[in-house]
């Protein structure tokens, strides 16, 4: 099995903060990971480290086995990565249509035709601004938009975060067509539940350090250690 990704003993900081201690995880081809863990356990600053958008002081990044630690982010986008961020960072002043014009042309399965079959709804709002659409919407745009790059690799960071349970349930139901069609998935999710259903292996992080590293579903049927390392409810 070919390694998609392999992140090495990240140390991470922000100003004089040191984030993320020692923090390493990898991604097989094919394969979905869920990263968990608690409010500022150091998700998004792993997702920010791999992206090279906080460069870890230390430790190494590798991208289809090319090491990037120090590449710039849209040079690790252009090599097969696509980056779903916390909070969409979408263009909330221009339209649906033009948020999807913005990646550039690649090859693959994914063009605006092929996003709009997958999300019916943006296809309804083509013309409204980002910044109109809810939450959900916002969603979806931010995961076509990544997938317009035709990645290797997709990293979600919180896809779930703010939005109604059937919304959740949608987005979810796409990210498993995802890997199903053969694409690597990174998803950084604190419903931990939802992520594991869909998870191959997980990582749990906490006060920057990774405390679990195993099957996703033997850390799903152990609901008291769910509950100790991941600090979740029983209900989904």
């Amino acid at each position: 099995m070919t390694t998609v990704l392999e992140a090495e003993g990240l140390h991470t900081y922000y100003g004089k903060s040191h984030i993320l201690h020692g923090v390493s995880l990898k991604v097989e081809e094919g394969e979905l990971v869920a990263l968990l863990g608690r409010n500022g356990a150091g998700k998004t600053t792993t997702m920010r480290s791999i992206m090279s958008l906080t460069p870890p002081k230390s430790g190494s990044v590798k991208l289809f086995g090319k090491a990037l630690s120090r590449a710039a982010p849209h040079k690790i986008a252009k090599i097969g990565v696509g980056y779903v961020p916390e909070g969409r960072k979408i263009f909330g002043h221009m339209t649906v249509h033009e948020n999807l014009q913005v990646p550039p042309d690649t090859s693959g399965p994914w063009n605006i035709d092929t996003v709009y079959e997958l999300f019916p709804r943006l296809h309804e709002r083509r013309t409204s601004k980002g910044g109109r659409l809810s939450g959900g919407e916002q969603e979806m745009l931010a995961i076509a938009r990544a997938l317009l790059l035709n990645p290797k690799l997709l990293i979600l960071d919180e896809p779930s975060q703010g939005l109604a349970p059937v919304i959740v349930q949608e987005v979810m139901r796409t990210i498993g067509r995802m890997k199903k069609e053969g694409m690597s998935v990174l998803l950084v999710e604190q419903n931990a539940m939802l992520a594991l259903q869909l998870a191959d292996r997980a990582y749990v992080l906490s006060d920057g350090e990774v405390v679990y590293d195993g099957d996703a579903a033997a850390l799903k049927a152990d609901t008291q250690r769910m509950t100790s390392l991941a600090g979740v409810s029983h209900a989904v």
